[in-house]
Formats: structure tokens, C-alpha cells, sequence
């Protein structure tokens, strides 16, 4: 078994500059995937919104990646325990701020790396939920990470705009992270009744070839009912198509 002390976590982040995808959602149901899978799990929320802290139930934090990042204190205080093995560091509408406060700061692409280099031994998972934005945190997390996980609807709409993004991730491995890999590309909101959905899906399938995941997460309320009650949609409710499908993603993941 690796020693905590060598042990390097894999970080990874979940990016789409297009909202509306399921991100959130899945870098949640991800992580608390992994978690059940008894892998030391943390989730940064680096999106303005918070939309994942309060999915998890974390409301009005003091102690942010906000702070952290403007180094105001260490990244070890920001840190909240959500379940058994996931850890959570929580975002708050002061981050909205962030890109123009580290614009002048040298290295500013590196802060978040930085940051996270401290506490990667203590992880087996770090990710990372980007803003549906290409801006400088976006920036930030893809240059921390190992991989990038890009979740698509199958909706036309979605795949307008993919080619930008995969632009922005080429510039990165070339100036800034030549580690950085596409992990994988996987579906969310799908519903296997409609025509739409499946001919995108088939579409998608055959642009992105060999780094679609196999593991599609069907349109299911429970996921959206979830972030309601503060809690992951395993603790929701383990036995809906939402908690099946993740727990699928998640098993892909672990064995890819």
C-alpha cells in the first residue's frame, strides 16, 4: 500500500466554458463517487458561483479559495470535511474578483498549482470545478491539473464552441503544462428516447473517437433534487438512475 508520504494525488478538473452541461453536478457526484471507493478525495470550487459548495451544503464560508488564492492564508484552513474521505475547498462570490486582483501578479497562471502542491500528498483525487468561462482561474486549473474531463450534452448547442476550448487546452500544454491531457469526454443530460440526443450522441462519438467515456449520464430529476438537501446524489438517493450512472462514470474512471 503507498505511504501517505509518497503518495501524489491526480488532479484533474472538470471544464466546459458552456453552462448548463452538468459540471458541477458531476465534479459533486464524481468525487463522492470516488470517495465510496475509499480514495481520499478533495473538491475545489473555482467557480464564482459556489454552485458547488452549496450543492454540498456550504453557505456563507469564511475561509475560501478566494483567500487562498490572494494567499491571505494557507491552504490547509479552507478546507472542509463533507463525508469519509472527501474534503471540500469552498468558493464564495469574492472569487468574482479574483482574475482582476491576480492580473498583475507574476506567475499568476501557476498560483492555483502553487497552492495545491502543499497538500497533494494527502489526496488521492483533487478536482477541480472550473467556471463555464476561459478566463484566468480556468487558466489556473488547467495548469494544476494532470487531466481535463469535459462533459457534453448531447444538444447541438454543445458542440458549438468545443473547438475553442480544446484550442485553449493546446496553448496550455504548450506554454504552461505539458503534462496536461484530455482524460475524456462524457455525456450528461441524455435521453435515449429522443432521436436528438442519440444522433448527437453518435456524432459526438465519432469526432472524439477514443476519448469518449462509455458511461452516459441519463436526464434524471434526482439529480437536480439533490443539491436542494445539500448532499451528493449517493446520500440522496443511492438507488436513482443519477447515483447509477456516476457510480458507472466513476468505475470507468477509476479503471481507465
Amino acid at each position: 500500500m503507498e505511504s501517505k508520504d509518497s503518495r501524489k494525488a491526480k488532479i484533474i478538473c472538470l471544464s466546459n466554458h458552456k453552462g448548463g452541461v452538468g459540471k458541477t453536478c458531476s465534479t459533486c457526484n464524481i468525487g463522492a463517487g470516488f470517495a465510496r471507493a475509499g480514495k481520499k478525495t478533495l473538491l475545489v470550487d473555482l467557480d464564482p458561483q459556489a454552485n458547488l459548495s452549496l450543492s454540498l451544503g456550504l453557505t456563507d464560508v469564511e475561509k475560501s479559495i478566494y483567500l487562498v488564492l490572494l494567499g491571505q492564508i494557507p491552504v490547509e484552513e479552507a478546507i472542509y470535511n463533507v463525508t469519509e474521505n472527501l474534503d471540500i475547498i469552498p468558493a464564495n462570490l469574492d472569487l468574482a474578483g479574483a482574475e482582476i486582483e491576480l492580473s498583475s501578479e507574476a506567475g499568476r497562471e501557476v498560483i492555483l498549482k502553487e497552492c495545491l502542491s502543499s497538500i497533494e500528498g494527502e489526496y488521492d483525487y483533487i478536482l477541480i470545478d472550473c467556471a463555464p468561462s476561459l478566463g484566468l482561474l480556468t487558466t489556473n486549473a488547467l495548469t494544476a491539473s494532470n487531466e481535463v474531463y469535459i462533459p457534453l450534452q448531447a444538444q447541438y448547442l454543445s458542440l458549438q464552441g468545443i473547438s475553442k476550448l480544446t484550442t485553449i487546452i493546446e496553448k496550455i500544454q504548450r506554454r504552461l503544462n505539458k503534462k496536461l491531457k484530455i482524460g475524456g469526454i462524457f455525456i450528461t443530460q441524455y435521453d435515449a428516447r429522443k432521436v436528438l440526443n442519440r444522433d448527437i450522441a453518435e456524432n459526438i462519438d465519432k469526432y472524439f473517437e477514443n476519448i469518449v467515456l462509455k458511461t452516459r449520464i441519463r436526464d434524471n430529476v434526482t439529480l437536480a433534487e439533490a443539491p436542494g438537501k445539500g448532499q451528493d446524489v449517493f446520500r440522496y438517493n443511492p438507488k436513482s438512475y443519477g447515483a447509477l450512472d456516476y457510480e458507472a462514470l466513476c468505475e470507468e474512471l477509476l479503471t481507465k
